[in-house]
């Protein structure tokens, strides 16, 4: 018998009841997507001070991470094309800890119990995040050490958590001519190899703005040759000979964006695996709680996805599109906003826009990091976007139905379908799951269509808790 899982996200509702009938196409999928659909991000800056990345062998982090496995987990960002890889040094508290884990024979395994580094790096971690953020907004951007350590912990977390980590090499390495630098590429990748670390890669983050965050301009054609460049430095490693490369991580599709996004495909599509992009909806410095539940905001969206898609198709037809790094608001998110039960709204509308609209794999900025996006907190609290997340990879499969709803302004009440994730111990084969948002502040009454009438329905509400309402953690 067919099983209706119905995820609700609602606002506090009041009557009066209206009721909306929903048009559901059952017979046939119009899209599928990869099981690996929502994925994650570490920003780069979490190696700022190579001693947090430590804080990623806390097993509560672990956990949760593994909570919405399977995956990839990129570790990109702005950080990214600052990363200078010395393969002499070493973090003395990375180095002790993967001592004391190499010792207990277990590198999967818990924090050991005579490590105290855990507890003290907590309570000096939102001091950290402060300054993270403070630079960020300073534009001042200066380059950072990357030791063997720390690839060495974001492998094992990655890996261990059940994630293909992928990794962003720095494009700002540059020489006369503007033609990328790859030493120190490659003495990353050898040590990689060495290890036999199955990563995955990419080559820069958002390459639109190098002007701006560096005052070098690179264009579109150039950065395709780089990446063939990266590419034939791949295939001289046994090991990376097939590994995936994705790229090129621009911005929001804006005009001179979408310049260097085509000449890059051009000149390098045919080197890449997956396109990647980024999307925000609003800037976390000045957005509003109505703009978190604003149907033209939400809508914004696939007009992006649009612009994008388009010109995948005019010059690499065929290629998967990824969002390679998506939140709420950019800027490290909206305060008291990104963090709270209201940023649900625009979360669970891109996953189910991305997927209707045929994007292959959604990577969430951020799932544990500096800023107000966050998956998970400072103090390793997961936060409402996490438990929507979680219940999303529980219950979403890959194939993607067709869903409306017969009514006025249906860009209120929004509605996607899935066939049900067949992992799931309680569903099978045949049943499907229907996640739909209420925007309205008015109770909406769903109507089922007739040939759902007899079957068994489980529905997941989710609600704001407490006296914070929609700003509830």
């Amino acid at each position: 018998m067919l099983v209706l899982s119905l995820l609700v996200l609602l606002l506090l509702a009041v009557p009066p009841r209206q009721t909306a009938e929903l048009q559901l196409g059952l017979r046939e999928p119009i899209g599928a997507v990869s099981p690996a659909f929502l994925s994650l991000t570490l920003d780069a800056s979490l190696a700022r001070d190579p001693r947090f990345v430590a804080l990623l062998r806390h097993p509560k982090l672990h956990t949760l991470a593994s909570g919405l496995s399977p995956g990839f987990l990129r570790f990109g960002g702005t950080s990214t094309d600052f990363l200078i890889f010395n393969p002499k040094q070493d973090s003395t508290w990375e180095e002790k800890v993967l001592s004391e884990l190499q010792a207990e024979g277990d590198v999967c395994g818990a924090w050991p119990s005579s490590a105290v580094v855990p507890e003290l790096l907590l309570t000096q971690w939102p001091l950290q995040e402060k300054l993270l953020l403070a630079e960020h907004s300073w534009k001042k951007h200066k380059n950072t050490t990357i030791t063997r350590n720390t690839l060495d912990i974001l492998h094992t977390f990655a890996s261990c958590s059940g994630f293909r980590l992928v990794f962003g090499l720095n494009a700002l390495l540059r020489r006369a001519g503007l033609q990328w630098d790859s030493s120190n590429a490659k003495q990353l990748l050898g040590y990689c190899a060495q290890r036999s670390y199955n990563i995955s890669w990419e080559l820069g983050n958002e390459p639109n703005s190098f002007r701006k965050k560096a005052g070098i301009y690179i264009d579109g054609f150039q950065l395709g040759r780089d990446f063939i460049h990266l590419r034939q430095l791949l295939s001289q490693h046994p090991l990376y000979r097939h590994a995936e490369l994705y790229g090129p991580d621009v911005g929001q599709p804006r005009k001179h964006t979408q310049h260097l996004l085509r000449s890059f495909l051009k000149s390098g599509g045919k080197a890449i695996d997956s396109v990647t992009w980024h999307h925000y909806y609003v800037n976390g410095r000045s957005a509003t709680r109505e703009d978190f539940l604003s149907p033209d905001v939400l809508d914004s969206f696939a007009t992006a996805v649009r612009d994008v898609q388009e010109i995948v198709e005019a010059t690499v037809p065929g290629k998967k599109v990824w969002l390679g790094e998506t939140s709420s608001a950019y800027g490290g998110g909206a305060p008291q906003l990104s963090n709270t039960y209201v940023a649900g709204f625009m979360w669970l509308d891109k996953l189910g826009l991305a997927a209707r609209c045929g994007i292959d794999v959604v990577m969430r900025q951020v799932f544990f990091g500096a800023g107000s996006y966050h998956l998970v907190d400072a103090s390793f609290k997961p936060l409402p976007d996490y438990w929507l997340s979680l219940l999303y990879k529980r219950l979403v499969g890959t194939r993607v139905l067709e869903a409306s709803v017969e009514q006025a302004d249906a860009r209120r009440l929004r509605v996607y379908l899935h066939c049900t994730n067949p992992q799931h111990p309680k569903y099978r084969e045949g049943d499907v799951t229907l996640f739909a948002l209420n925007l309205y502040n008015v109770t909406q009454r769903l109507q089922l269509p007739k040939q759902l009438w007899s079957k068994s329905v489980d529905q997941y509400l989710l609600l704001p808790h407490g006296k914070d309402s929609i700003l509830s953690r």
